[in-house]
C-alpha cells in the first residue's frame, strides 16, 4: 500500500509540473523581426540606399561608361584586326589588355568600396532598428524576439511595430 501511495504522489507530483510548465509556458512571449524587410522598408534604410546612390552615382557611371568604351574598341580592333600587320596587331593587343587591366581593377575597388559604406550605412539601420526592438519587447513584455528563424508564426511578427516606430523617428 506503502508503495501505491508512492507511486501516486509521484504521478501527481509530475501532473502538477506538467500543470505548472504549460502555465509558464504560456506566459513566455516570443516576438520575430524580419531585418530583411527593416533593411528594404524602413525610412532609415530607405535614406541609406538613397545617401548611398548619390554618394556612388558618378564612379558608377563612369565605370560603366569606361567598359562601354572598351567594348567598342575590342569591337573595332576585331573587325580591323584582318588588315592590320602583326606589329599593329600585337600592339593594340596589348594596349586593350592593359585598359581591361585598369578597368577590372576600377571595378573592383567601385565594389569594394560600395559595399564597405554599405556595410557601414546598414550597421547604423541595424544599431537604431535594435534599439526600437528593445523598447517594443519592453513595452509589449516580449520575453525574447528573434531576428532569425526556419519558420514563424506570423503571430510573434513585431516587424510591422518596428518599422512603424522606426519610421514615427523612434529611438534616434
Amino acid at each position: 500500500m506503502n508503495h501505491f501511495l508512492h507511486r501516486c504522489g509521484a504521478a501527481v507530483l509530475l501532473g502538477g509540473l506538467l500543470v505548472c510548465a504549460t502555465v509558464q509556458a504560456q506566459e513566455f512571449r516570443i516576438g520575430f523581426v524580419s531585418t530583411d524587410r527593416i533593411f528594404k522598408e524602413a525610412n532609415t534604410a530607405k535614406a541609406a540606399q538613397a545617401k548611398l546612390e548619390q554618394e556612388f552615382s558618378k564612379r558608377e557611371k563612369d565605370i560603366v561608361e569606361l567598359g562601354a568604351t572598351l567594348k567598342s574598341m575590342a569591337d573595332k580592333f576585331e573587325r580591323e584586326a584582318p588588315t592590320l600587320s602583326k606589329e599593329q596587331q600585337a600592339s593594340r593587343q596589348k594596349q586593350l589588355l592593359d585598359q581591361d587591366r585598369e578597368f577590372q581593377r576600377k571595378r573592383r575597388e567601385f565594389q569594394e568600396d560600395l559595399n564597405s559604406r554599405k556595410n557601414e550605412e546598414l550597421q547604423q539601420v541595424l544599431e537604431r532598428a535594435n534599439k526600437v526592438v528593445k523598447q517594443v519587447a519592453e513595452t509589449e513584455k516580449y520575453d525574447l524576439v528573434l531576428q532569425e528563424a526556419v519558420y514563424v508564426n506570423p503571430k510573434h511578427d513585431i516587424t510591422d511595430k518596428v518599422i512603424k516606430s522606426l519610421n514615427a523617428g523612434g529611438t534616434k
